[in-house]
């Protein structure tokens, strides 16, 4: 694995220095340039927790991930310019699924004058770290919060838009077997949301891009703009243009998108 072509992927050549003008480059950078997606899981393409295959992914075959290899990937990256990181296993949406589902999201911790949380493996979350203390803040015109649980996890609480509400973490380092075995059910179990539903997800200057099955969608903070498609040609080219996803065997997956649709919407459907 390269630093230099990791950099040259999301198009970053600025400092390289453990400081936070690099962490916040670095961040904003990748968001920018890769998109969250779940491609593999839909295409049962088994995938690992492991940070070389994730970088093969990315950086070599310029695919985008989910968090597991988008927080990998650039955890490597900064660990290579310096910067200490801990891995931490976080809980989507714990609050209501208990603490069962921790170990689905990794997120990212480093210390500077402050430690900082390093996400860019939510999707559709905060664009730059966010110092890890009790706060509402805002970026872009979306709302989040940084809240400290009476039971010793943190919770970040996503903008009114998100696709996740929210996730719960504690600062110490993640159970990595943990990770993995809760990374290989997330693609196999049938009700895992990435099982049965195709995502993707891309930072855009004033918000995200979103795909969520047939579901197109455009986000601002002044709402969302929705685009339901109807063929596989037309997910193709959308993945394609606004995600600059490139994999010609998603057409395949039509069927199996259409169907999750018109469940999900039997009055919305031709």
């Amino acid at each position: 694995m390269q630093l230099s072509r990791y950099l040259e992927r999301i198009a970053y050549n600025g400092p390289l220095n453990v400081d936070l003008e690099t962490l916040n480059g670095i961040h904003q950078h990748h968001l920018r340039a890769i998109s969250y997606e779940n491609l593999d899981v839909q295409l049962g393409i088994p995938l690992t927790t492991n940070v070389q295959a994730a970088y093969h992914k990315i950086v070599a075959l310029g695919r985008g991930g989910w968090c597991y290899e988008m927080n990998g990937v650039m955890g490597w990256a900064l660990e290579e310019i310096g910067f200490d990181i801990m891995r931490i296993s976080a809980g989507v949406n714990r609050n209501e699924r208990g603490d069962a589902v921790v170990g689905s999201h990794l997120v990212l911790l480093t210390e500077l004058d402050q430690p900082y949380l390093v996400d860019v493996g939510f999707g559709d979350g905060f664009l730059l770290p966010v110092p890890l203390k009790e706060e509402e803040f805002s970026e872009r015109g979306f709302d989040f919060k940084l809240e400290h649980l009476t039971d010793g996890y943190w919770r970040l609480h996503n903008h009114q838009f998100g696709g996740a509400p929210n996730f719960d973490f504690k600062t110490e380092p993640a159970d990595e077997s943990q990770l993995e075995t809760v990374c290989q059910s997330l693609q196999t179990v049938e009700h895992s949301p990435f099982v049965m539903t195709l995502i993707a997800q891309r930072f855009v200057q004033d918000g995200y891009e979103v795909q969520v099955g047939c579901t197109g969608r455009k986000i601002t903070s002044r709402g969302i703009e929705t685009k339901v498609l109807n063929s596989a040609e037309a997910l193709q080219q959308r993945l394609q243009n606004a995600f600059e996803i490139n994999v010609p065997a998603v057409t395949a997956l039509w069927p199996k998108v259409l169907k999750r649709h018109q469940a999900l919407f039997p009055d919305n459907t031709d």
